[in-house]
């Protein structure tokens, strides 16, 4: 999926301790030899991504565009690219100040679609995918991937815990209109609530419908759900 939040240090880092230990220094370039060793980590991120031929970044996306067009950070990605650990004193109102300004409620608001196609959406990791053999959303639509990174259904055996638990989340909750609206905002733009999470936009982004939103929320809150029993 179209990344949501790099910070700055994380990748190069990474791209950089890659490249060193396997022994490499030169990369071929149409100018010649580009040697790596005199970059910075940022400066060696930016190359390999972007300059060495290493991705195919003019491939054309699902969303439209180019793979390439990925790689632009908006505004919100701009603020949350920063080197702390911590959130910069001041960013937090900002992040959400621009969240909020961003987020559109569905006409007539916030409503629970079928917690059964629900639950396929929070299992499915497809979509937006890119490289020899590219997601066909005309074929089969996004997945939420939300377990990923939260526990959901009790009874689910795998799940990620990058992010907390959901079990019994509707339980806890109910179905009021209070409840339907903060799920559909933190499911669109979490970074309402969380300014810099790094949970998808998944709304703002538009990497599932207004349709499918609805289904996990009522994943999330239907009585009737696995994610409430």
């Amino acid at each position: 999926m179209p990344a949501q939040t790099l910070r700055r240090g994380t990748l190069p880092a990474a791209i950089g301790a890659v490249v060193l230990l396997s022994g490499c220094q030169f990369f071929d370039s149409d100018d010649g030899d580009v040697d790596i060793t005199a970059m910075s980590p940022d400066e060696l991120a930016d190359y390999i991504v972007l300059e060495s031929g290493s991705y195919r970044l003019e491939q054309s996306v699902q969303e439209g565009g180019s793979a390439r067009g990925r790689m632009e950070q908006d505004e919100l990605q701009r603020a949350c690219s920063f080197t702390t650990s911590e959130i910069p004193e001041g960013l937090s109102g900002e992040v959400i100040e621009m969240a909020r300004a961003s987020y559109e409620e569905p006409p007539g608001g916030p409503r629970l679609g079928d917690w059964e196609r629900g639950a396929e959406l929070a299992r499915s990791g497809y979509g937006f995918r890119v490289g020899h053999n590219i997601d066909d959303h005309s074929s089969r639509p996004p997945g939420g991937n939300c377990y990923a990174c939260h526990q959901m259904d009790p009874d689910e055996p795998v799940y990620g815990t990058i992010g907390p638990s959901l079990a019994g989340y509707g339980d806890a909750r109910g179905t009021d209109d209070a409840s339907l609206s903060y799920a559909h905002e933190v499911i669109s733009n979490p970074h309402q609530y969380f300014p810099c999470t790094t949970m998808p936009r998944f709304g703002a982004n538009e990497l599932l419908s207004e349709r499918e939103i609805s289904h996990i929320m009522a994943y999330l809150l239907d009585p009737e759900s696995p994610v409430n029993q």
